[in-house]
């Protein structure tokens, strides 16, 4: 992504530029995730109009027709058979990923079968493989396989892209936390920061993103600040008590991420601050559970560290090579939160980008 974003700036003989960093990092997210998942190159990056990348573009769109179709469709499943083009566009979204899908599965199976000696590193590859010795009782149909793809492809890409491009909307409002980051970056990993060893491979293997506390920081106070799901619900199994209220089993429980997270209950006075150093100093009254952002136990996020290591990866891969600015032609993208599934900004976020010196 960095070196077609050298590209851009090339093209208009500047170093500095804006981009939309949410739609660039959502692309990227999705290659990440077709690799490392699924054992496939998706490119978007290179091929913006891939079927994939235009699939999940009509899934997020936010059109008045597209918010009003999908507000509606939380109450009455209905709604889906109206014929307009939000319903429309989803369908054919659906068909393009689940299409997808299906060819990944099938040609994992016919690899798979035409040599054992096939050394996967994708998740799906490793689920194949195990499935050919599987007890009946473990088996997994290829319908079950082609869920798990959807599932990587959507929860795997579009949440981290939003919380990296909220990140870094932050640190550039934020420009003491980017530097002071920055400069953590530099000492534990000097060769992103020299173009003749930026790409060494050895060196990119070797580097560990789980060894900058600061980092470690800034993303759990990014992830706490604007988290990409702010709701879940979920259903109770049998009666309860809450908070000394009788719950019965059944009832629908709406969990807010997004306000849990900002509970000076937990928190402090400074709930509503962006704040990286809290975590070295959390106060009393702070309780695992008041980090919602992945959900707790046997039920949170199973992508969870995934996740936190691709955002970290990506921070560094930029924060050496680029300052970020708020581009002063816009509006604070944090005034226009919208949610469809993950809480993005209605225009994206863009940002002025400088070539380090």
């Amino acid at each position: 992504m960095s070196n077609l974003w050298n590209i851009e700036m090339n093209k208009q003989n500047s170093n500095t530029k804006c981009f939309e960093v949410l739609d660039w990092l959502n692309r990227t997210t999705l290659d990440i995730i077709g690799r490392a998942g699924l054992g496939t190159d998706i490119d978007s990056l290179t091929n913006p109009e891939a079927p994939l990348r235009d699939a999940y573009r009509r899934c997020f769109e936010f059109d008045i027709q597209a918010r009003v179709i999908n507000g509606l469709a939380a109450f009455t499943p209905l709604v889906r058979l109206l014929p307009v083009r939000a319903n429309r566009d989803m369908a054919k979204a659906r068909s393009i990923i689940l299409d997808h899908a299906t060819r990944i599965i099938y040609n994992k199976a016919s690899t798979e079968e035409e040599s054992s000696k096939v050394h996967h590193k994708d998740i799906i590859g490793l689920i194949v493989k195990n499935n050919l010795t599987a007890s009946k009782e473990d088996f997994l149909t290829v319908e079950t396989m082609r869920d798990q793809v959807m599932t990587f492809l959507g929860a795997g890409h579009d949440t981290t892209a939003t919380t990296a491009a909220w990140t870094l909307l932050l640190l550039a409002k934020n420009p003491e936390i980017q530097g002071r980051l920055r400069n953590e970056i530099r000492s534990h990993m000097p060769f992103l920061f020299d173009a003749d060893t930026r790409e060494d491979v050895s060196k990119v293997n070797h580097a560990d993103v789980d060894l900058l506390p600061y980092l470690e920081d800034v993303c759990k106070e990014s992830l706490r600040y604007i988290p990409s799901i702010p709701m879940t619900v979920r259903k109770t199994i049998e009666d309860d008590t809450l908070g000394g209220y009788f719950v019965p089993g059944g009832t629908t429980i709406y969990l807010m991420a997004n306000c849990i997270n900002r509970l000076p209950t937990y928190w402090g006075d400074t709930a509503n601050t962006f704040d990286p150093t809290r975590w070295k100093n959390l106060p009393d009254t702070y309780t695992t559970n008041a980090f919602m952002t992945f959900l707790q136990g046997p039920r949170g996020c199973v992508g969870r560290k995934f996740a936190e290591v691709e955002m970290k990866t990506i921070l560094c891969a930029l924060l050496s090579k680029y300052t970020f600015e708020l581009d002063a032609n816009v509006q604070d993208p944090e005034e226009l939160k919208m949610w469809r599934l993950v809480l993005r900004p209605r225009d994206g976020v863009s940002l002025k980008v400088s070539l380090l010196n």
